[in-house]
């Protein structure tokens, strides 16, 4: 997996961790979930095969939303150097899209949302690498 899929599989299962912050994710909730992952994934980052990408994700058994999470954000930061503002911006918009996608937003979303903004704010991209991901 290149760096490129390994923020987006992270994306993915970030925004898997909001799903499930309120509980167990029923498979109308993964239906949702993946549909907004396709979407996003097509619409924003074409090039590599999304659909293995979102089946591991969606596959995931038994990993609360805390350990999904904190995965994420470590993958996110290993591979920073491909991280610009439009893909921060990016990520931040499908974080709140999937929070939005299973009404109400909780207090776990809400601040699973927050941290994730306030985190990913610190990431720092390298303006050669982070180029490819404008």
């Amino acid at each position: 997996m290149t760096p490129i899929e390994r923020l987006y599989y992270a994306l993915g299962e970030a925004a898997y961790a909001i799903a499930q912050a309120d509980g167990k994710i029923q498979q109308e909730e993964k239906n949702k979930l993946q549909a907004i992952l396709e979407e996003e994934f097509r619409t924003h980052k074409a090039g590599f095969d999304i659909t293995e990408i979102i089946f591991h994700i969606l596959q995931k058994e038994g990993m609360d939303s805390e350990t999904a999470y904190e995965w994420a954000l470590k993958e996110m930061k290993l591979n920073s150097q491909y991280v610009s503002e439009n893909l921060k911006n990016h990520f931040i918009g499908v974080m709140k899209k999937v929070a939005a996608a299973f009404p109400p937003i909780t207090r776990a979303e809400r601040e699973l949302i927050d941290d994730f903004i306030y985190q990913i704010k610190f990431i720092k991209g390298d303006s050669v690498f982070s180029s490819q991901t404008d």
